[in-house]
């Protein structure tokens, strides 16, 4: 699953999911280009010198557009473009706030349509590429005080679907995915108590958690050519939580 020659976007590369996956498609011999927010120490001890690291905002529209054209113009196309920004402000629907509620969705989905909204066209122009978007098990089923990290993550898969129709019109031949991870070792989990996390794993077949570089491989193999034929469909990686 060799990516030589090929330009990748990943959104979240500072940490957790996103950070396995720049990491991983550089190593394959990708261009890569990652956005943080808060924070870029993730990526500051890669020994790969083709990753370089952006602070964006995904959920301001004014800020995509200009690292959009300033990615189009140093790079000159985008072959590859993974949505992994997310974070999460959990609470009970009847205890969240309009805040909680609004920077979820203005994060997790509207970040989401920000840079594909530009991306998807230019790869359709270019004539292909590979668009992964991350969901969550939560977006499919789910879970107690996470309506707001819920919805977005459905609305993922939504968008995918749509986005997996219009961007091959005209011949585009743009594939667009999304992967709906279970519950993976990463910062959003650090607050969850251990009795948890030990509840989580007994409920999948596999007895364990997911290591983020689970995650990164799928990422893999549906940015390379291996997965040429698949477009507009969910991948679960939970290990078998949900039967």
């Amino acid at each position: 699953m060799d990516l030589t020659g090929k330009v990748a976007v990943v959104t979240g590369a500072s940490k957790g999911i996103g950070r396995e996956i720049a990491r991983l498609y550089s190593e394959k011999g990708a261009q890569v280009i990652g956005f943080y927010f808060t924070s870029e120490v993730g990526l500051q001890d890669t020994k790969n010198t083709n990753i370089d690291l952006l602070k964006v905002d995904i959920s301001n529209t004014e800020n995509c557009v200009e690292l959009y054209n300033f990615i189009i113009e140093k790079y000159k196309k985008i072959d590859i473009l993974v949505n992994c920004a997310g974070i999460t402000e959990d609470a009970l629907t009847r205890k969240m706030t309009e805040e909680q509620f609004d920077r979820v969705i203005s994060v997790n989905l509207k970040g989401v349509w920000n840079f594909t909204r530009l991306i998807g066209p230019h790869m359709q122009l270019n004539g292909g590429g590979s668009i992964i978007n991350i969901s969550s098990i939560v977006g499919e089923y789910g879970n107690i005080g996470q309506a707001n990290y819920a919805a977005t993550k459905a609305g993922v898969i939504g968008m995918t679907k749509t986005w997996a129709r219009e961007f091959t019109m005209k011949n585009g031949n743009v594939r667009v995915n999304a992967i709906a991870p279970g519950y993976t070792m990463t910062d959003m989990l650090n607050s969850v108590p251990q009795n948890l996390l030990d509840k989580f794993a007994s409920q999948t077949m596999l007895g364990r958690l997911a290591q983020p570089i689970e995650i990164a491989n799928v990422a893999l193999f549906l940015a390379s050519d291996m997965s040429s034929y698949i477009t507009g469909t969910t991948i679960d990686v939970n290990g078998g939580m949900r039967l």
